[in-house]
């Protein structure tokens, strides 16, 4: 067996020379030393070896100069071997915890199937997605496109029929496109199931047309309901959470300016003298709405 002290002593005294290299069983390396002897540095390199040497740990220099004379354990006790054992140790650690908690889970779910209930209930609610129909209507309005958004809001209360903010929306679609009777029908459904927010329907650029149709006075002195139908009566608080409800998902078409329902009268007292023909006055309209866009 080589013994370190040894090799330190070799390193030190004739390492230039790489002695301590044949002495070790490095044969090819010794040869590059005693090739390259001459040069001042390799005498250093002797040096680094030699205190490397004296300060390595006996089992350290065993594993590595004298693997042929240790035994199977000793050679398997190496510091990569305990890092994967203590890998393997981690892992197995972490895998009995999951199982455990899985086992407390189940557990809790047997024992409080109610209290678990609760606990799922809001995160499902989370997971719905929204109505993509509304969004794609809303989008088209945007983009003037009224029969596309009119199209999309009908295929969104298909899915939602109760929908405030779809019917209101939509009611917008129908006014821009002159359809009045359409317009009013789905706006005295916003206000039936809840829809309060009545200064809007009083202000909002896109029911100019329909303001300005005959029948809105008696429609607005019913509640913003047609006629036969009974005004919906609805508590101060109940309508505050619909009208909150509506505004914060932002599904209601914005409004474009304030001076745009008297372009629209003065474009249909125009018409209405003759002045404009319908599709003269369809085009000016188009011009103020994208102008307001």
């Amino acid at each position: 067996m080589k013994d370190k002290n040894i090799a330190g002593i070799l390193a030190l005294f004739m390492g230039g020379l790489g002695i301590h290299r044949f002495y070790l069983g490095q044969t090819g390396l010794g040869i590059f030393y005693l090739i390259f002897c001459w040069f001042p540095v390799m005498w250093v390199v002797g040096l680094i070896d030699a205190i490397a040497f004296f300060s390595m740990d006996q089992t350290a220099f065993d594993k590595k100069y004298n693997r042929p004379f240790l035994s199977r354990e000793e050679l398997r006790d190496t510091d990569f071997n305990r890092q994967r054992e203590q890998r393997h140790q981690e892992r197995w650690e972490n895998r009995r915890q999951k199982e455990a908690q899985r086992k407390d889970r189940r557990f809790e779910a047997e024992r409080y199937p109610r209290k678990n209930m609760e606990r799922v209930a809001p995160t499902q609610r989370e997971q719905q997605r929204p109505n993509p129909y509304k969004s794609s209507g809303i989008k088209k309005y945007k983009e003037y496109e009224f029969e596309g958004a009119i199209a999309d809001f009908k295929l969104a209360l298909e899915i939602e029929p109760r929908d405030i903010a779809t019917h209101f929306n939509i009611a917008c679609a129908y006014s821009l496109m002159e359809d009045a009777t359409q317009a009013f029908i789905h706006l005295d459904k916003a206000v039936d199931y809840g829809f309060n927010d009545f200064q809007r329907i009083k202000e909002h650029d896109s029911l100019a047309f329909l303001r300005i149709q005959p029948e809105f006075e008696a429609f607005e002195a019913n509640n913003f309901r047609l006629k036969g139908e009974a005004p919906k009566a609805v508590s101060g608080k109940k309508a505050s959470k619909q009208e909150v409800s509506v505004t914060q998902e932002e599904e209601l078409l914005p409004n474009r300016g304030a001076d745009l329902l008297e372009q629209l009268k003065r474009l249909g007292d125009l018409k209405e003298k003759g002045l404009l023909t319908e599709e003269e006055f369809s085009v000016q309209k188009q011009k103020i709405l994208a102008n307001k866009g």
